[in-house]
């Protein structure tokens, strides 16, 4: 797999759910639901089921092989 494309959030932490939408992973919110319920959705290796789960600068998510980064703010 590639190396991860770095996407820059505004603040210190952001959930995944949110993230998921804000690197263009997916499409709405209840994607994002359904996507993580089903175990598709890994955060730095692990499967992840929390939508909630907070990330933070350096925390890798992969979803259908595309893998992302959260990067520090864009401030």
């Amino acid at each position: 797999m590639s190396d991860p494309v770095n996407v820059p959030i505004d603040d210190d932490v952001i959930r995944l759910g949110q993230f998921l939408k804000l690197a263009n992973l997916i499409d709405s919110g209840a994607e994002a639901k359904t996507v993580i319920a089903e175990g598709l959705v890994r955060v730095n290796d692990e499967v992840e089921l929390r939508r909630g789960r907070q990330l933070f600068a350096g925390d890798v998510v992969v979803l259908a092989g595309r893998k992302v980064r959260v990067s520090n703010s864009r401030r």
